[in-house]
């Protein structure tokens, strides 16, 4: 089994899910292409993407639906 992605957005919106996804006891990878530090002229700000494991997604539906619902 793989990766899935569930979540692509702002930095504080990733790390708030991935806080009540972690709550939950599910693993959470994030891949952050923000390249602001290795070339501070280039000022756009790219999405966070997270990802889980297959098998942990029908775990991680309801705290993904309810964090959807709250926005």
């Amino acid at each position: 089994m793989g990766l899935i992605k569930i979540f692509s957005g702002e930095a504080i919106l990733a790390a708030t899910l991935k806080g009540r996804l972690e709550g939950a006891n599910i693993k959470v990878t994030i891949r952050d292409n923000n390249q602001a530090n290795v070339l501070p002229s280039i000022q756009t700000a790219k999405a966070v993407e997270l990802f889980i494991q297959e098998f942990d997604y029908g775990k991680a539906h309801p705290v993904i639906e309810e964090f959807r619902l709250s926005l």
